[in-house]
């Protein structure tokens, strides 16, 4: 599957236990310096703790809407992660997880 990128990702109808691996997915088949909206309907700020232990410094994270309905998010990769991904396991099409 590929990234639209110009199309949100909205979290609203995707059953909680496969969210958080869906935008892990959606992130690492970003490009670097590009970003996708991501839509829930709640903080997501657990998620923003996960991609700071995860990616730290290799993602950026901007809210575009804070509720208290709608929580929007652009979620763009850095340009930092080509070159990690250039020398792990990952720059293969693996995952590291």
């Amino acid at each position: 599957m590929t990234l639209d990128v110009s199309m949100p990702l909205d979290l609203r109808q995707i059953a909680p236990p496969s969210r958080h691996a869906l935008v892990f997915g959606s992130f690492a088949a970003l490009q670097p310096g590009e970003a996708f909206e991501l839509v829930n309907d709640h903080d997501p700020a657990p998620l923003h703790q996960q991609f700071e232990m995860r990616s730290p410094g290799l993602f950026s994270w901007r809210y575009l809407e804070s509720g208290p309905d709608v929580w929007r998010v652009e979620i763009g990769k850095q340009a930092q992660a080509a070159k990690k991904a250039a020398g792990s396991c990952c720059s293969g099409g693996g995952c590291c997880g």
